[in-house]
């Protein structure tokens, strides 16, 4: 049995979808039982759990040969850090006690740094609770992915700017089609080589590094409009965030995020070997979003932009 945490989600929905095309049984995690009706259409066996319940992470990992681990960040709680700190902990808890054979976590750039990184230093948590596992474990650490941008094309089609935490606009940086991360991580899953390290890091990033300027551009030619980009002053970001529903420790992880991803912090570790490159390109991830947005009723498109 593949037991996917987070299968509802843009990367999990992928893996998913991959592993049941290979004929492998696949358990679906979810957290609410209607985000199954598409995955249970494919073949997969529905479960909900609570990641921060030890109980039900535990009745989820039952049987379990693989197990693809995602963390997402709380976006609506007041102390994400905290809470997302506590469902690592869940989770290293149960694989500790039931260890599968094979463990797949997902991570992000930037994770083998201890402070400084904002949102990212919670996957240092989570690789660092996760190692220990007895069992062969990889940890697949990926690009800011394309579709993060879909939260501020909302705005930027309707003022015709789009606004940018990265600066300078020209300055290029590392991303990825989480369709790529959920690929890979189905493969890595199914490669049943005996380890030759455990962890196993590997890296996945686009075949092309793109700038704030390049993803203007792409946006631009998508709806046939100049659409400049913006970056928007340091000042001025706490308030941003917060006008998009963020509370204030929720902003701070981003805000700081940033400000490493401008210093140059969140890149590629250079101690990887692995590195592997997705297919898709930005421009494909974006029509997607558009069309979704277009065929999307009024109230759901409000909500998309929150």
């Amino acid at each position: 049995m593949f037991v996917i945490f987070g299968a509802a989600g843009n990367v999990g929905r992928v893996s998913a979808a991959a592993l049941r095309r290979a004929g492998r049984e696949v358990r679906a995690v979810v957290r609410e039982r209607t985000q199954g009706t598409v995955l249970t259409e494919i073949g997969c066996e529905v479960v909900v759990a609570d990641l921060l319940d030890p109980a039900s992470v535990a009745r989820a990992l039952e049987g379990a040969y693989a197990v693809q681990m995602l963390c997402p960040v709380p976006h609506a709680d007041a102390d994400p850090a905290t809470t997302m700190r506590r469902m690592i902990d869940v989770g290293a808890e149960a694989l500790n006690a039931n260890p599968p054979q094979r463990l797949l976590a997902l991570s992000d750039y930037g994770a083998e740094h201890a402070s400084g990184t904002g949102i990212t230093t919670l996957f240092h948590y989570l690789e660092t609770q996760l190692s220990p596992i007895p069992t062969h474990t990889t940890f697949l650490r990926a690009a800011e992915h394309m579709h993060n941008w879909a939260r501020v094309l909302p705005v930027a089609l309707a003022t015709g700017v789009l606004p940018s935490l990265h600066d300078p606009l020209n300055k290029l940086f590392p991303t990825v089609a989480a369709q790529d991360v959920g690929l890979l991580a189905a493969e890595l899953l199914l490669d049943d080589r005996p380890a030759k390290v455990s962890p196993r890091v590997v890296s996945i990033e686009g075949d092309t590094r793109v700038s704030a300027l390049d993803v203007a551009r792409t946006l631009g030619e998508l709806t046939q409009r100049p659409i400049p980009a913006h970056a928007m002053p340091r000042a001025e970001w706490s308030a941003m965030l917060h006008g998009a529903g963020l509370g204030d420790n929720h902003a701070r992880l981003i805000m700081d995020l940033y400000d490493a991803h401008n210093a140059g912090r969140i890149d590629i570790d250079t101690s990887i070997s692995e590195r592997r490159f997705g297919a898709t390109a930005l421009a494909d991830v974006f029509a997607a979003i558009l069309t979704r947005a277009d065929a999307a009723p009024p109230a759901t498109a409000a909500a998309a932009a929150r």
